[in-house]
Parts: C-alpha cells; sequence; structure tokens
C-alpha cells in the first residue's frame, strides 16, 4: 500500500497558489509574516523588533490614534459629500435661473392693446 501523508496545516499554507492581484499577494504575505511571527513569540525566538511592534498594537495610545484615523476618514467622507451636494445645490440654481429667465415677460407696446374705457 501507499503511505498517506499526514495533512499539515502550516505546510498546506505554504502552497497555497499566488493570488492573481498584487493586492492579494500583498495580503497573502503579510498573512505569513504575521503567521511567523506568532511562531517566533510562542517559541521564544522574536527579535526585540517584533515584540516592540505587537506590544505598541496593543497599547492603549496605539488604539487612540486607530480611532483618530478612523474618525478623519469619516470627516474627509463628509467633507466630500458635503462638496458634492454644494456643487449639486450650484447646478441646481443655475438651472432654476435659466429657466426663470425663459419665463420672463417682454415689454409690451402699450399702443398694442386699447384701453378698456
Amino acid at each position: 500500500m501507499a503511505s498517506r501523508r499526514v495533512s499539515d496545516p502550516d505546510n498546506r499554507r505554504s502552497r497555497q497558489r499566488p493570488a492573481t492581484t498584487p493586492e492579494g499577494r500583498e495580503n497573502q504575505l503579510i498573512s505569513k509574516a504575521v503567521d511567523l511571527a506568532e511562531k517566533q513569540l510562542e517559541d521564544g525566538s522574536a527579535s526585540a523588533q517584533v515584540i516592540s511592534y505587537y506590544l505598541k498594537l496593543g497599547s492603549s495610545r496605539e488604539k487612540l490614534e486607530q480611532e483618530k484615523i478612523g474618525l478623519e476618514n469619516e470627516l474627509l467622507v463628509a467633507k466630500r459629500e458635503a462638496l458634492e451636494s454644494q456643487k449639486r445645490s450650484e447646478e441646481l440654481f443655475t438651472e432654476a435661473i435659466e429657466a426663470m429667465r425663459t419665463y420672463t415677460p417682454t415689454k409690451v407696446d402699450p399702443s398694442e392693446y386699447p384701453d378698456e374705457d
């Protein structure tokens, strides 16, 4: 009988096909780097830089900075929406003014209409 291969989840990951997009590939590499850092932390072989990086991620200051960045992104989205709304309002005002110009009465010569006495 042929011997069976033992399925190793870590080995299976390394055989994963590369992503077809640059963003996907970047995400795969990031995932591998995080997995390696996790292994190093577990077996005690992590460098001081790796340890410092993950300590920083867990700090309250980092959490506040991430929250600040999130709020800044929301503010930028709101500003963009306000600018788009303002642009649309200006377009509507322009259209309204043009429409009103077509309804402006022309001067009528009084001699065309006899007075009703």
